[in-house]
């Protein structure tokens, strides 16, 4: 790579309403050189999440542009000096940092060991749609519940997941279903079967009252809850389902107060999910690479599958970012929303 030479970037100046012309623009980048750990990435698929759209409206005027993306799927073109883990040719996948410039650009700055060979069977759109959500699933079950990560490693254990049918809970299902665990999910009767498809034995209607929907399945205590959703409508009702020694979980911020005493008599866990927390204080970060090796292994063996909602598959570039940010903050999506192709649209 040339010093100086540029490459095509989708960002912003300002947080702004996505309906606003400046929301997305295309721009142009240097592109950037390795560091002694980096892998440089020609990126060739993306997704947006809802992280992107919490970070996106935040900050204020600036003079540098912000460059967002965080799940990434490419071709590695050039190393760092002590880069052992892939070489130029490779196709990586992972999930980024909040850290440095994002995905949404043509050539990304990835340390190597939040990286991963992306699964061979999937296409780079399949792959795009896996590394947040599956991190952000395997970190909750495996880092934080303590459960084993192995098939069927943990047979006579429940896990109950509230918004089973949304990004993470669709990677959820399907870990804790290889690693052995009974799946009881929330969401919408419209939902039932892509739940059951994706390793849930027993879908739960969220508009109904949850202890009773339990109760009629002979359930009176579950040893996990993974609550992919405003936790604090479902607090009191999950504290009473949580079994002794037993783990809650969460991946979404509190608007309010919650008290977690009650969870005392019975030695309940209550466990915090964020998967930049490795990341952003660059603690573990090689974990991350090595729990993307599983899930392709996992994918290429056909025992979990992508969960692509939508694709714009004709260029990475401002008018399709803003495109897939207005499906992901409508609040209806099942699965993930993805954009690949070249960037801005425009031919190499």
């Amino acid at each position: 790579m040339n010093e100086n030479k540029q490459m095509k970037a989708v960002g912003f100046f300002e947080g702004l309403p996505i309906k606003n012309e400046a929301s997305f623009m295309d721009e142009y980048k240097t592109i950037p050189l390795p560091g002694p750990q980096d892998i440089l990435v020609k990126v060739k698929a993306v997704s947006v999440n809802p992280v992107d759209t919490k970070l996106r409206q935040v900050p204020k005027k600036q003079t540098q542009l912000t460059v967002l993306g965080f799940d990434g799927v490419g071709e590695v073109v050039s190393v760092g000096e002590n880069v052992s883990k892939f070489s130029t040719g490779d196709r990586v996948f992972y999930a980024g940092t909040t850290k440095r410039a994002g995905s949404n650009q043509e050539f990304q700055l990835v340390n190597e060991g939040i990286a991963a060979l992306a699964p061979k069977n999937l296409s780079d759109e399949e792959a795009a749609a896996l590394p947040l959500t599956s991190l952000t699933a395997y970190e909750l079950l495996f880092d934080k519940f303590g459960l084993i990560p192995k098939e069927n490693a943990n047979q006579g254990k429940t896990i109950l997941v509230i918004n089973g049918a949304g990004g993470v809970g669709s990677i959820l299902n399907q870990l804790a279903h290889w690693a052995g665990l009974t799946v009881y999910a929330t969401a919408s009767p419209a939902n039932f079967d892509w739940l059951k498809k994706l390793g849930v034995d027993y879908p739960i209607d969220y508009h109904q009252d949850l202890k009773q929907s339990l109760e009629k399945l002979g359930i009176h205590t579950v040893d996990y809850a993974a609550v992919l959703f405003n936790i604090l409508p479902y607090f009191n009702d999950i504290s009473e389902l949580i079994a002794p020694f037993g783990h809650i979980g969460t991946i979404v911020g509190l608007d309010g107060n919650l008290d977690i005493s009650q969870l005392k008599n019975r030695s309940v866990s209550f466990d915090w999910e964020y998967m930049f927390a490795k990341t952003d204080f660059n603690d573990q970060i090689e974990t991350q690479g090595a729990a993307l090796s599983l899930i392709a292994q996992l994918a290429e063996a056909g025992k979990l599958v992508a969960t692509v909602g939508k694709a714009y598959t004709d260029g990475i570039n401002a008018a399709n970012l803003k495109k897939a940010t207005e499906d992901v903050e409508s609040g209806h999506m099942r699965g993930k929303v993805i954009v690949s192709g070249l960037f801005n649209g425009q031919p190499e």
